[in-house]
Order: structure tokens, then sequence, then C-alpha cells
């Protein structure tokens, strides 16, 4: 037997909300087409070809052979004009009572449909009568020209692929709130075509990576996403609870520590492309939630790396710019964001922003040193005027206690050095304080100085590369010597991880390694200035929240 609990309010189902009369003449709409004998929502269509192939298949002279005896029967003619069927969103519809134009849309561009009365049976003239903007539509019929010399499907039958129940968004101006753009992605891939272009893009900026180090024996491998240690990077995790042990886990905030194990076990080349998650703040080059790629090659070095690395960037910018011109080809124009993109030989620009950055020429290399003394007029040695100048420049507070002679060094470097970085010019800073960089092995002939180097292009940090430190009783020296460090409680997070200590004794070779911000890439080469619009679902606050977040970084790929 069952009880009723007194009160059983909070078990109702919330109400009906009230549907707005535009929706509701939509919902009766589709109702009417369903009356007609088709399918609102669309049923399985073979035989489909995208827009853009459409396009292509028009065939000129079939179409001036119609328009001189299609039109007025002559014997023996036979349309020769390629039939296609295309699936796409209406973007535009003008009906001009016996003739509807419409636009379709899909992931290729756009292209017209013409539905007439005459050439239609009288159940898909009425159904073209019935639908709205945002309604996706299966078009079959010849292909023609107009009088405008616009490419057209000239149908013979249409079909519903799906209803709209929404209000699209005003056709020129898209998705124009922000917000709402990152809210309803789905919305704003299909109204704003060079949105979907860029995560297209993205796609393929990944996959010529992969290609790329597939091509030179880097084997892709896959580590744990929930850790029990947090490591490869000083950063504050994400905390979670796996009930079957009864177990704080963590998300990872790097794979480095797991990818360091694989060379130990005899994998000399790998790399992963990784998701990420650090539990700092949001600005417009950081999201909690990130893409990396992390590459590892035994018996390599920091200078392996950069080579690889160069090389890589600058086929991913060639990339970039063949797809650009393929686009203009298919569709007859070139994206505004994409206008300015050049390939002639050794030059290779690409726009951000204001910026035309030159992934052709040699990428520059300078020393942290030397960029430190440029900036500051001293060298990073003085440690006291080094102090002098953080204070003076508000960067440091003597009375909220110390902070570590070469964290104030960094301070300064980041704060005024990275500065005179040309953001046109990918440039690689080198030999790092080594007291900043636990997991690089130091400098052959000067230990104070790390093996390591940082990619900035277009005014970012893109990612690291190090010579690896595989040392087992350097590197636990180390690691005792950053856990002395005091956590800042809003960004670092470090930990002592014994078995990689472990790993290390059973011998690793010695390699070098290094990290690539995916999304910061992508930024760079699609021309996006926030990371926001190159990751399709973006961390958002709640509706109704208005509180503002803090960017952070780490140590790790850059997020």
């Amino acid at each position: 037997m069952s009880s009723v609990p007194a009160d059983s309010s909070t078990d109702s189902p919330p109400p009906t909300p009230s549907i707005h009369p535009l929706e509701q003449q939509r919902r009766d709409n589709r109702d009417a087409a369903a009356k007609l004998g088709g399918h609102p929502y669309g049923q399985r269509v073979d035989g489909l070809v995208t827009l853009a192939e459409a396009r292509r298949r028009y065939d000129e002279a079939a179409d001036a052979a119609h328009q001189a005896a299609g039109k007025t029967p002559v014997a023996g003619y036979v349309d020769q004009r390629p039939v296609v069927t295309v699936a796409g969103r209406i973007v535009l519809r003008r009906d001009g009572g016996k003739l509807i134009w419409m636009n379709l849309r899909d992931h290729t561009g756009d292209l017209q449909v013409a539905i007439s009365a005459r050439d239609c049976d009288d159940g898909a003239f009425n159904l073209a009568k019935l639908v709205e903007l945002g309604d996706l539509l299966i078009a079959t019929g010849p292909l023609m020209k107009t009088k405008t010399g616009e490419v057209t499907v000239w149908a013979s039958s249409v079909r519903m692929g799906g209803k709209c129940l929404v209000q699209p968004p005003e056709k020129h101006a898209g998705l124009q709130d922000i917000e709402q753009r990152y809210r309803r992605r789905y919305v704003d891939m299909w109204a704003t075509p060079e949105t979907l272009r860029v995560f297209q893009m993205r796609s393929r900026i990944v996959s010529r990576i992969r290609r790329h180090l597939d091509e030179r024996e880097f084997l892709e491998v896959e580590t744990p996403v929930l850790q029990q240690l947090a490591g490869g990077a000083a950063a504050r995790p994400f905390v979670t609870h796996m009930n079957a042990l009864d177990l704080n886990l963590f998300m990872r905030i790097a794979p480095e520590l797991y990818l360091k194990r694989l060379m130990v076990g005899g994998m000399p080349r790998v790399y992963e492309v990784s998701r990420n998650f650090r539990n700092e703040g949001v600005d417009k080059s950081h999201n909690p939630e990130f893409t990396s790629i992390e590459i590892y090659q035994a018996y390599g070095d920091v200078r392996t790396m950069m080579d690889l690395a160069e090389g890589l960037v600058r086929e991913l910018a060639q990339m970039v710019v063949m797809e650009s011109q393929d686009l203009a080809a298919t569709v007859g124009e070139v994206p505004a964001a994409e206008q300015d993109a050049i390939a002639e030989g050794p030059r290779l620009y690409l726009p951000f922003g204001d910026l035309s950055v030159d992934y052709g020429s040699p990428f520059v290399r300078i020393t942290y040193g030397e960029l430190f003394k440029r900036a500051l007029g001293f060298p990073m040695s003085d440690v006291k005027r080094a102090r002098q100048e953080a204070v003076t420049r508000g960067l440091l507070d003597e009375r909220k206690g110390a902070l570590a002679d070469v964290l104030v060094i960094n301070e300064l470097f980041e704060e005024v050095a990275e500065k005179l970085i040309d953001p046109a010019r990918p440039t690689f800073v080198i030999d790092y304080p080594a007291a900043i960089s636990p997991l690089t092995r130091p400098h052959p002939d000067r230990p104070e100085v790390a093996d390591r180097a940082d990619l900035f292009i277009g005014g970012m940090e893109v990612g690291p590369f190090y010579t690896e430190l595989n040392d087992p009783d350097v590197q636990e020296a180390k690691f005792r010597e950053q856990l002395v460090g005091v956590d800042d409680e809003e960004s670092t997070f470090r930990t002592f991880d014994q078995d990689f200590i472990d790993a290390l004794k059973v011998g690793m070779p010695p390699a070098g390694g290094l990290g690539l911000g995916i999304d910061r890439l992508v930024m760079l080469l699609t021309n996006q200035r926030t990371i926001r619009d190159v990751i399709l679902f973006p961390m958002m606050r709640p509706v109704g929240d208005t509180g503002t977040g803090v960017g952070g970084g780490g140590d790790g790929a850059a997020s």
C-alpha cells in the first residue's frame, strides 16, 4: 500500500506556458501542411546534393537549349538540364501569387528555388504557400538561370523537411545579441553563415593537425580525464566524486604526466588532443573547458618542437588561405573576415583584427632575458632594481608578504616585456627562468635558465615548448620546491605525484614536448577576437546572473 505525502505540490508538473500568437500561427500552418498529406517533420530522402554541388551542376548549354526550344514544343527535343534534389532552411521567401521564390541555406551556402503553380502539382504548390522562414524544405527540379543570372532550382516537387515553430532572426542582421548567439548557437549557425564557416574550419584545422602528426609517425592516444591527482600544470582544478569507490577526483588540467609515462613505456612519439578543465576565470582568451594538443618526441628537445610547431602552424595558415580561395570559387565571394588572406610564394598573411599576421617568414626567436632588458633597461639578474620597479608599477605590495624573486621578475616580464613582442610576427620567447618551469630540463650551460620557449602570435600566448626533465631526482626536488609556494586560491594548485617520479625512475628518454591551445590557434586562423566565437557551446552564466568573471592562466598549454 502506498501513501501520498501531505504536501505533494512539488510532484506536480510545471504549468504549460502560454503560446505566443506568432508561434500558434506556425503551428496552424504545420497542421494545415499535414492535412495535405505531407510530413511536417520530414522523412528519409535519398539522392540529396548540397546546394553548392547543385550550383556546380548547372549546365549553361542545356539551359540555353531549353530556353530556345523547351517552352515551345519541338519535335525530338529532350530537356537535358540536370535535375537535382536539394534540402535547406528557408532564409528568404517572396510570394508572387502563381510563382513563389525562396532562398534555401545549407552548410555549403545559399541557393534559389522557384515554385510555379504551372509546374508543380496542386498539393506541392499549396504546401509551398504554407511554409515560412526558418522551415526546412526539400525541392526537386531542373537547374536554370534567371534573367538576373542567378542559378535556380525550378521545382517540380517540394516536401517539408522540418517545421520551425519560432520566429527566425532578421535575414540580413542575423542574430545580433552576442549573448543570444552563444546561448542559442543552433540558431546562430544557420542564421549567420560566417559562424558556421568558423566551426567548419575549426574541424578542418584539427583534422589537418592530426594528419600532419600522423605523417610524421606520431601516435594519437587517450589518457584519463578523471584523475586522483591534478598535475601537469599549476592551475585550480574542478573536483568531483566517484560514488562507487567513495573517492574524490579531479578533472584534468593537462595530460602531460600521463603522456610522459607512455614514453617510459616505449611510445617514442605521442600526442593527445585533449579537453582540459581549469576552475578559473573567463575572458576573451580563457574558458574553463578548453581544447589543447600536447605532443612529445623522444630524443628531441625544445628546438625540435619549435621546428615542428612552426611547420605545422604555417601549413594550417596555408590551408586556411586555400579554403578561402575555394569558397570564393564556389559561392562567388569570400567572407569579410578572410578577404585579406594572401598566399604568394613565401608571403603568407592572415588577418587578425587590425593585424596582418605573417606566417610565411621564419618565426622570430628571442630570449626572455633579452626581451626583459630591452623593455626595462636593466638585466633580470638585478633583483633589487626589479623589486623597486614592481612596487613603482603597482605590481608588488611588500606589505602583503614577500614574493619570490623569480615571480617578481616574471610579473614585470608579463606586464612590460611581453608588450614589445610584435603581434604580427609569430615569436618564440626562449630561455625562461628555471624556477618557474618545474617540468623543464635546465639549460645545459646555464642551470638558472630552463630549456623552454613560449610561442606568441597576435598578442596571445599560444603554447609552451620544453626540453623535458627526465632526471627523477631533479624532478622530485623541483616538485618539493614548488610545493613550498603558497597556492593562489583563484588560480594555482600544486601536487606531488609520486607515481610519476616512480615512472621516471624506470627511465624516460630525453624528449621534447609542446602544448598548443587549439581554441586560440583557431581564433588566430579564423580572425575571431574572443574564444567564445570558436567554442560551439561556451560556458555561460545562468540566465539572470549578472556577476563577472576574471581571466586566469596556467603553466600548461594555453587555455
